[in-house]
């Protein structure tokens, strides 16, 4: 089996205790059989390591921290979320609000306690929540970061946790989500007392002719207006588009610009299957769209 090896941050990578060079979101792939039982370890520079045994079980039920990706030329290993390397609590904030004692602090990842009279709960937060300020929403909760947030019921239930910059807080909370595709999408949604009320999608750029493709299926992903990329042709079954497509998650390149691939949720939690499609072109719109297995 033709396996990618591939990390969110650079970590060096052995298997069977072979180091095979670095990775991040450069890959190294390798020739590995799940029968030969390999094991293998990503090691960031300032955290804990991934590892886990390259078997069977591995490719139906990956551990936490690895996503599993089937593309048409072998398997990619994605690992992300290396836990810190320093075991020890560190409180970073603390707020009572509303009755609700809400702490922030780290223990090998970021998390929150919410405290009130019929109990606690510990919520796993994002790294980029470490240093958020915490205020009141209504009848929840907003943790804000300059570049992430996240808003929480009173019991702590995570109703949004996204990257992007909240523009207003109170009962109703606004912000700016960025999608970063291609064209740069952002959602400029609001929210109520947790409940989305409101939410637009605008693009800072335009698509060049490399990125025609890409952009369309970027568009169908996030319920942006596809119908500038279609021929005249197709724009009349522009809102069947999503469903012809079914339930992908992401887009991603190929090499060729006429061909993009589909990330699919999978047999299982952090599984998913790659599938691809073609485009047609004519006088710079797109005219036809079929599944492609080469």
């Amino acid at each position: 089996m033709h396996v990618y090896f591939l990390a969110d941050q650079l970590c060096a990578l052995s298997v069977n205790g072979l180091f095979l060079g670095t990775v991040d979101g450069f890959e190294r792939s390798a020739e590995i059989s799940p029968q030969d039982a390999c094991f293998v370890e990503f090691k960031p520079v300032d955290r804990l390591p991934i590892r886990f045994r390259f078997d069977e079980n591995f490719l139906l039920a990956p551990p936490p921290g690895v996503r599993l990706y089937y593309t048409r030329n072998g398997l990619a290993v994605y690992c992300s979320g290396f836990p810190r390397s320093d075991p020890a609590m560190r409180i970073v904030k603390q707020s009572d609000l509303q009755g609700v004692r809400l702490t922030l602090f780290v223990q090998g990842r970021v998390q929150l306690s919410v405290q009130n009279d019929s109990g606690f709960r510990l919520v796993d937060l994002d790294d980029a929540l470490e240093q958020a300020e915490i205020f009141a929403a209504g009848d929840c909760f907003l943790l804000e970061a300059p570049n992430a947030f996240c808003i929480l019921s009173r019991t702590g239930e995570i109703l949004v946790q996204a990257d992007g910059t909240v523009s207003r807080r109170g009962r109703v909370v606004a912000a700016e989500i960025p999608f970063r595709d291609s064209l740069g999408h952002s959602a400029l949604c609001e929210w109520e007392n947790g409940k989305l009320t409101a939410c637009s999608v605008r693009a800072r750029r335009e698509p060049t002719p490399s990125t025609f493709a890409l952009a369309l299926f970027e568009s169908a992903l996030i319920g942006a207006d596809c119908t500038p990329f279609l021929a005249e042709c197709l724009k009349e079954k522009a809102h069947a588009l999503k469903e012809f497509l079914g339930a992908f998650v992401s887009v991603v390149l190929t090499d060729d610009p006429e061909e993009v691939g589909l990330v699919y949720p999978g047999r299982c939690n952090n599984v998913f299957d790659v599938r691809y499609f073609r485009v047609t072109l004519e006088d710079g719109k797109i005219s036809n769209i079929t599944p492609s297995d080469t």
